[in-house]
């Protein structure tokens, strides 16, 4: 988990939402949805041994993450399948489809309808209420439903059992259908009934869950308690499914929604683009204005983000009215050949878009506020802390840090890593292959390390040029002053030099024998941290690799017909020994540089019973036999050719 999660971490707020996760790449690989931002998002960075081999290697691959506020947990829901929907995150595979989600189906072109779940919302006229979160709680709301509201249940042709004088069902004698086919009720007294059951469905469930309440507690009385219970759980039921939604309206409706929101270090504006009924996207846009009204800032921002736009919407809702209104409008429906109309909603579901929309922009800006500030704290404020500490006059533009890696005192490798203001900048690494036998001695390897860089310097290279303002040495005392007599050597102690002791954190100065010691929270001892941390990994990554090839190059150089030139090839292809001496023969024969022979005496090195690849030795063997034979052919055909003088 890097620095920028972690920051990001503590700014997450108690609030259902949708959150984005990406890669180094940039590409959007995972889209969730939580109750709870903060506790849900906190999971994946925890401890993860309850997670899955999918979840721990999504949270490998994460380098950043967004998020978006919602109402509610519905609302999250339905953003976060049409976020899926529209980029398909790779992390995402189980969701793509959106047959997980149910919705509430009912047909007003039917005579008699049924109330069905479906799995897919398609525009066929039929009127459609969803998605919805939890299939057992749709359920079990259908069910309360059908207890309280007789509407049929059954899949039967109804005109066909009128016409046919069929006796009613069951679930007529028991009070659960109205039996239309019998014709007992007219359709415009079923379709009041249907309409009775939308108005549950679109969240006008107050009367409902009154009368349920009553018989709730008069079973209560009765000291009936498991029917009681259950009235209870439907009640809570119809409660959640009867949640208002923003993001899903299961309309045809699209527009846009926009509102602003400022603080000290800029204004923001933040879009909801909503289409099919269904928000599709969410997006924050900076803007740079300074004294502007909102009334200024909303028109230039619409005519802006609007001049390019292919995909125009017939309605704009904003929180705030723009400048020339009537204008604007008319400019908009003239650019895109269709009507435009600029709204300020004062009440419903657009006035709550809007407010969500400021909602998003105040949150989007407090994140990037706090941040900045966390960005200060970690480079200048860092910086400036160390300087006081170490004593230097100005902040160190560049800071350098060496460091070692060997293993038993074998493929000793050295590490430069640079920082500028703070941050590190890879462009500027530097690795260092020791020369000379150092035979494990971290002082020896340190000084030919620094030797080098600077002789770099001095000899004009210009990838050495520029001069660190700051060198850190990772190591105590012993690697301080071995930096110290190499700077000095090469007229350049003016430097300022510092050690970091690993083990207890220790800043070692050269004119203080006590090391410094910072506490754990100190912005100075974490800059220093990292980039020791950085030099760690950099050099250690480079060993491995160094090591890795020395093996390989040592085990293959017991081979015979396998020379410099195959030993790199075979390298660059399966660069471990272990890969090597498990790839088959067609696998090395396909290696550029290799032919039948080599392949043979590579597999059979590391084969040496050759009951694996009898197989294929066999077709190796033919392959030769087949070179041998082609050969000949063409000397005898050569030979010819020299008789006849051609």
């Amino acid at each position: 988990m890097n620095t920028k999660i972690q920051e990001k971490l503590k700014l997450l707020p108690d609030k259902p939402g949708v959150y984005k996760m990406f890669n180094a790449q940039g590409e959007l690989i995972y889209v969730g949805k939580a109750v709870n931002l903060k506790n849900r998002v906190r999971q994946y960075f925890q401890s993860q041994k309850n997670h899955t081999a999918k979840v721990r290697a999504m949270v490998s691959n994460i380098c950043d993450f967004d998020f978006v506020i919602v109402t509610n947990e519905t609302e999250a829901l339905n953003l976060e399948s049409n976020l899926i929907k529209q980029n398909m995150p790779y992390y995402n595979i189980l969701l793509k489809d959106d047959k997980h989600f149910p919705y509430i189906r009912i047909d007003f072109r039917q005579d008699f309808p049924r109330v069905e779940i479906v799995r897919r919302y398609k525009r066929d006229g039929a009127k459609y209420f969803g998605p919805y979160l939890s299939s057992f709680m749709l359920r079990e709301s259908i069910e309360a439903v059908r207890e309280n509201f007789p509407v049929r249940q059954c899949k039967h042709d109804i005109g066909r059992m009128i016409a046919r004088g069929e006796r009613p069902c069951l679930m007529y004698h028991v009070g659960k259908c109205c039996a239309p086919c019998t014709g007992k009720v007219t359709r415009e007294q079923y379709h009041e009934l249907l309409n009775e059951v939308a108005a549950l469905f679109e969240g006008n469930c107050k009367p409902y869950i009154a009368k349920l309440t009553e018989q709730m507690q008069k079973e209560s009385q009765n000291l009936n308690f498991e029917k009681a219970a259950q009235l209870r759980d439907r009640i809570r039921a119809i409660k959640s499914v009867s949640e208002k939604q923003i993001a899903s309206s299961a309309t045809d409706k699209c527009y846009d929604v926009f509102a602003l929101a400022r603080d000290e270090l800029g204004t923001l504006a933040y879009g909801l683009f909503v289409r099919g009924g269904n928000v599709i996207s969410a997006e924050g846009y900076k803007i740079e204005a300074e004294d502007e009204s909102f009334s200024e800032i909303i028109e230039q921002f619409l005519l802006q983000f609007y001049h390019d736009a292919g995909d125009m919407p017939h309605e704009i809702n904003v929180a705030d009215e723009p400048q020339e209104c009537e204008q604007l409008e008319a400019f908009l429906s003239q650019k895109c050949g269709h009507s435009v109309k600029i709204r300020v909603p004062k009440r419903g579901e657009k006035l709550k878009q809007c407010e969500l929309a400021k909602m998003n922009a105040a949150q989007t800006l407090a994140r990037s506020r706090e941040l900045a500030h966390r960005e200060w704290e970690r480079t200048e404020g860092a910086l400036a802390e160390l300087c006081r500490i170490i004593g230097i006059g100005m902040l160190p533009h560049r800071m350098e840090c060496f460091d070692n890696s060997h293993f038993q005192g074998r493929d000793t490798v050295g590490s430069m890593v640079v920082f500028i203001n703070g941050k590190p900048e890879k462009s500027l690494y530097r690795r260092f292959k020791t020369k000379q036998d150092t035979a494990g001695d971290d002082y020896l390897a340190m000084r030919e390390h620094l030797s080098r860089r600077f002789e770099r310097t001095l000899a004009g290279d210009e990838k050495f040029a520029e001069l660190p303002d700051l060198l850190v040495v990772d190591g105590g005392r012993g690697q301080l002053n071995v930096a110290l007599e190499v700077l000095d050597e090469y007229g350049l102690s003016y430097i300022p030099t510092i050690g970091l002791a690993e083990k207890n954190e220790e800043i070692i100065l050269p004119d203080r024998e006590e090391p410094v010691i910072l506490p754990r929270s100190s912005p100075a001892l974490q800059i220093l941290q990292r980039i020791r941390d950085e030099a760690h990994r950099f050099a250690i990554t480079y060993h491995r690799s160094v090591r890795a090839k020395n093996s390989l190059y040592s085990r293959l150089d017991e081979i015979e017909g396998i020379g410099d030139k195959r030993k790199r090839v075979l390298y660059e292809k399966f660069v471990t020994i272990d890969a090597v001496s498990a790839a088959e023969i067609d696998e090395l024969r396909a290696v550029p540089g290799m032919n039948i022979r080599a392949a043979q005496a590579v597999y059979d090195f590391f084969h040496p019973n050759g009951s694996a690849g009898a197989a294929a030795s066999a077709e190796t063997g033919n392959a030769v036999q087949s070179e041998h034979h082609k050969a000949q052919l063409q000397s005898a055909e050569n030979k010819r050719n020299a008789d006849n003088g051609e």
